[in-house]
């Protein structure tokens, strides 16, 4: 039989699933800004998370 195939496995999987309840303005604004920056909005909400963990770290 031939090897397992599909995608490989990650270092650091994303296991953790996080929710949130946010408004119709809130979810705009994060929509907005995936457009401009053309990030997903996982990868802009780390972004802030990053940035408020760094300012916080001083």
């Amino acid at each position: 039989m031939s090897p397992r195939t599909g995608r490989p496995k990650s270092d650091n999987p994303k296991s953790e699933q996080i929710k949130i309840r946010a408004t119709k303005q809130d979810k705009t604004l994060l929509e907005n800004c995936c457009k401009i920056t053309g990030k997903t909005q996982y990868e802009v909400v780390m972004d802030g998370i990053k940035k408020v963990y760094a300012e916080n770290e001083k």
